[in-house]
């Protein structure tokens, strides 16, 4: 009876591992092949100790999800990280766009809400660098 029990409970644990395993490896694969395009801003703000400043940012980079093109936005600020060499946080904000194709990035680029979030906010920054990737 021991015997069974234990038979049971280490099949079950192992088919879980393995359905976690096998879920973790397809989602990933599927926004690899579903969302490509990376397009990666990071910006330097005029006023770097400006929370006021920092925030209409982080509300204006927020107004891009409205670009149908956009297919998952994510918004950061500098995080609390342990401070290395190879760590640079001398940024303010960054946004991270993912986009199906090149397409669709182009679009972004010329569309009328991120043409308008540029004459809204950018005022705010003093640098900006972009970082666009594709998946491979």
């Amino acid at each position: 009876m021991n015997t069974n029990r234990r038979k049971f409970i280490t099949t079950t644990a192992a088919l879980a591992a393995g359905t976690i395993a096998a879920s973790a490896m397809s989602s990933s694969d599927h926004q690899k092949e579903e969302f490509p395009i990376v397009h990666h801003v990071f910006f330097w703000l005029k006023n770097p100790g400006s929370t006021e400043d920092r925030d209409k940012l982080v509300a204006g980079v927020k107004t891009l999800s409205k670009i149908e093109t956009i297919k998952k936005l994510r918004v950061g600020v500098v995080a609390s990280t342990e401070k290395r060499d190879v760590v640079d946080n001398s940024w303010a904000v960054s946004e991270l766009m993912f986009f199906s194709d090149l397409a669709g990035q182009a679009t972004y680029q010329t569309h009328p809400i991120h043409l308008e979030f540029i004459k809204n906010c950018s005022h705010l920054w003093e640098k900006v660098i972009v970082y666009d990737a594709i998946d491979v």
